[in-house]
């Protein structure tokens, strides 16, 4: 699986402890990051020792050359030391930065043995696919590549492809003694859209849930995982569109007698939000199928199998980007009065989904939380 084979080759380096003294983890691919960072831990610094020999800096913060310096000064309170350091971008800044490059490169051949530098470039993001990298991003990363990679070990962490993610919890399970129907991985990683940390996430809640049964079926999955609660988010969202404020009413109350019920407020809106912004470029980018659907959103921000065919029939529905951008403002509105700690959650998602199901009115598009909602 090539997204996994980047990282095996790095845990194969970690384990023999033939390392590099610094590495370059390469994307926003957050499951990869995380199974890097718990690896390095794992094989280098004692939980004991964690105190001492792990460092967080960031170059927007911390200057390279305090960085360097720290890594080339041995500790006395821990063997070993790693330091995470993240802002890679501002190395790639506007003017020269020959000189910031030359002391990584200077560093590099006189490293302290016992510490190793992790530079995290998140700030770009690899497909699946890497012939559908954004040009930017394309550009980002062969600067990382020539400047850094004569000296840094390069990680890619690109995003998974759904039948990978697939084979992925297949052999998690196994190797845990778990049965899971093919049709019930496939569903998780539909309903969530190939999102490996929230895949690993969500399968982890699955393994507790089934307990001693040591088998998880499609209905498990359809029981406990976000794929329920997306699909009753489509629905809604379809009553919005529709402008038809009763059903739309009934669906969030609906959403909010399960589950988590008002706790979930804050998710809910997320996923709103999303989704009206799927809608926005569906809209810009005059998308009428499925194939167009794919192309025009980007991984990671794509949209669930079974909603492709709802969600372009719901944006076309809307007569402008306004009325769209309309929608994600008052979701961002909803969202601030719910971080005020607002008398009752509920009254804020209910005027939220009138408002959203109620043609655009000048006088009070604007202001209608303060005027309507207690503070």
């Amino acid at each position: 699986m090539r997204a996994f084979s980047q990282t095996d080759r790095f845990f194969s380096e970690l384990e023999s402890h033939k390392l590099k003294p610094a590495y370059v983890l390469v994307g926003d691919e957050a499951f990869f990051r995380k199974r890097c960072r718990d690896a390095i831990l794992e094989h280098l610094v004692a939980l004991e020792a964690r105190d001492f020999g792990l460092f967080e800096l960031d170059l927007g913060e911390t200057s390279l050359n305090e960085v360097l310096d720290r890594a080339r000064t041995p500790s006395l309170m821990a063997p070993f030391q790693v330091f995470f350091v993240r802002g890679v971008k501002t190395l790639f800044g506007r003017g020269s930065n020959e000189e910031k490059i030359a002391a990584i490169a200077e560093y590099c051949k006189d490293p302290n043995p016992d510490a190793l530098l992790v530079f995290v470039a998140d700030h770009i993001s690899i497909p699946a696919d890497a012939r559908r990298m954004e040009m930017t991003d394309k550009d980002r990363y062969q600067k990382i590549r020539e400047e850094l990679g004569p000296f840094c070990g390069i990680v890619e962490l690109c995003r998974v492809e759904e039948g990978e993610a697939v084979r992925w919890i297949g052999e998690y399970c196994a190797a845990r003694e778990i049965k899971m129907d093919a049709d019930g991985a496939r569903e998780l990683v539909d309903a969530l859209g190939g999102d490996m940390m929230m895949v690993s996430n969500e399968l982890e809640k699955l393994i507790l849930y089934v307990g001693e049964k040591k088998k998880i079926t499609l209905g498990d999955v359809e029981t406990m995982v976000l794929a329920a609660k997306q699909r009753s988010l489509y629905e809604l969202t379809d009553a919005i569109s529709s402008k038809d404020r009763v059903r739309a009413l009934q669906i969030l109350d609906a959403l909010l007698s399960t589950g988590d019920g008002e706790e979930a407020a804050i998710g809910h809106l997320y996923m709103l939000a999303k989704t009206f912004r799927q809608m926005l470029v569906i809209l810009e980018r005059n998308v009428r199928d499925q194939r167009m659907l794919w192309a025009a959103l980007w991984q990671g921000f794509r949209v669930p199998p079974f909603a492709a065919e709802d969600i372009i029939r719901q944006a076309r529905r809307y007569k402008s980007k306004r009325e769209l951008t309309r929608a994600i403002r008052l979701v961002a509105k909803a969202d601030l009065a719910l971080r005020s700690n607002p008398p009752g959650k509920r009254l804020v998602l209910e005027k939220l989904v009138l408002d959203l199901a109620s043609e655009p009115k000048p006088e009070t598009a604007s202001g209608w939380l303060q005027e309507e909602l207690p503070v």
